[in-house]
């Protein structure tokens, strides 16, 4: 701005200098819409009331190259391989050192183990550390990449609440959002297993249910407790094999909406979904685009019953597309296999390493990226992608970019570990294509994601 006036002195020349003047938030630029104020928080804060009973951060490791994988195998490898390391070390220790000690104590190679301070605490304790194999879970690493990860609370520096949230991989949805002051545009994402707390930058998880372990006096009938399992009690609790289920949703906050419109009969699911379709309405997304950068979402009312339902409805749908990705159709794209056809591909030929899109001219003459095509590797071009499926971002960067950037063979700088999306796809999917049809799945899920988006109702509530 100042360039386009030549000078400080031409601004005040165009006498165009405004005021600025800090809100109550103490903001200068970018300053909060007030109204957010006056909506339900996502989570009770100061003993207000929130909608959800519980926060929780994504997983942080502070060591992703040995906990985490797409191999279950070399995930194992590697997690032994770095505690045979920290159990060598633990033993030059000397009884009276200090945390401040241990830098100068322990090996600094990184080729061998990666330190935190978490770590290093625990390295003080002079404790022998074992591999848990029955640690190891399905996580969601990056948007629409799915690996293995160890849960190990020893090895991992910030597990969250996945012991109440995902334990022993049971049945949820999590609608994932971005922490305060993330550098990235707000987003969300629904899942279902844990998630790394880069995933959605910063991550904070809001579960649709939580899970506490059984407590109760076990039947004395085998037969009995299979009748009860699965089944409501009272309380509204719901007994899933060794633990209690409950929603995630607080009742004040159920209560909350109960009172916005008290002409309808809806429950908690209801409420949690309504949540997701709103946090992606693009009027709500432009409108408070300052308070999200910020802070957690508020939830308002909309006014109208049929927008309420309409919202709910939109959240189901985007759940079933952003947690079951891996299953809707495959776009139909044209596949250029050169001499080839695709029936004659051998399954070494779907390999990926590192998948790219070609440069072209644009009107300018400047070289872009051209959207519809992506060169898969050596075997495979694939043609005809629609450019809108690039328009659904997630995490500051198109669903499409993140499988573009994470189907691909990287190795570690630090520790030279190698991380080989190919070894999701033969071992655990059984599937060599997989990285292929899943951007197929992921263009599809981008488009008809959008189209939901377009057809949401205007945020009426004023």
């Amino acid at each position: 701005i100042v360039s386009g006036f030549g000078s400080i002195n031409g601004v005040t020349e165009a006498k165009v200098w405004k005021k600025i003047i800090p809100d109550e938030h103490n903001d200068w630029i970018n300053q909060r819409e007030g109204s957010f104020n006056l909506f339900i928080p996502v989570t009770a804060k100061n003993d207000s009331v929130g909608i959800f009973t519980t926060l929780s951060n994504g997983i942080s490791t502070q060591r992703d190259a040995w906990c985490i994988n797409f191999s279950r195998e070399l995930l194992s490898k590697n997690i032994n391989s770095t505690i045979n390391v920290f159990n060598n070390e633990i033993n030059k220790i000397y009884d009276a050192a200090k945390l401040e000690d241990l830098d100068d104590i322990l090996t600094q190679d990184s080729t061998k183990i990666s330190w935190s301070a978490d770590l290093k605490k625990q390295a003080l304790k002079k404790q022998a550390l074992k591999i848990n194999n029955n640690s190891f879970s399905n996580s969601i690493y990056r948007p629409y990449t799915k690996t293995w990860s160890s849960t190990d609370k020893r090895l991992v520096d910030r597990l969250g609440k996945v012991n109440i949230i995902n334990p022993e991989s049971l049945e949820n949805r999590i609608i994932t959002l971005p922490g305060v002051g993330s550098k990235t545009s707000f987003s969300s994402l629904m899942v279902d297993v844990p998630v790394s707390y880069d995933c959605i930058n910063k991550t904070k998880c809001f579960p649709l249910y939580l899970y506490q372990e059984n407590d109760s006096e076990p039947s004395s009938s085998s037969i009995t407790g299979d009748i009860f399992a699965g089944q409501e009690k009272n309380n509204g609790e719901i007994v899933e094999g060794n633990y209690i289920r409950t929603s995630g949703i607080s009742g004040e906050g159920l209560s909350h909406f109960q009172q916005c419109y008290p002409s309808e009969s809806f429950n908690n699911e209801d409420v949690f979904y309504y949540i997701y379709g709103l946090l992606h309405s693009s009027d709500y997304r432009d409108r408070y685009a300052d308070n999200l950068s910020k802070e957690l979402p508020r939830i308002p009312c909309v006014k109208a019953p049929k927008d309420f339902w309409h919202f709910s409805q939109a959240g189901r749908d985007l759940a079933e597309l952003h947690v079951n990705y891996e299953n809707v159709a495959k776009y139909p794209v044209t596949l250029d296999c050169g001499m080839r056809t695709f029936k004659q591909l051998t399954n070494e030929d779907f390999r990926v390493t590192k998948m790219k899109r070609p440069r072209v001219k644009d009107s300018d003459g400047k070289s872009v990226n051209d959207n519809s095509t992506i060169i898969y590797n050596h075997a495979i071009t694939v043609n005809g992608i629609p450019v809108e499926a690039y328009d659904y971002v997630v995490n500051g960067k198109a669903a499409i970019e993140w499988v573009i950037e994470r189907q691909a063979v990287t190795t570690d700088k630090k520790s030279g570990i190698v991380n080989d999306a190919n070894d999701w796809a033969g071992e655990t999917m059984n599937n060599p294509k997989y990285p292929l049809e899943l951007l197929q799945r992921v263009i599809t899920v981008s488009i008809e994601t959008m189209q939901i988006v377009k057809n949401l109702p205007k945020l009426d509530i004023d």
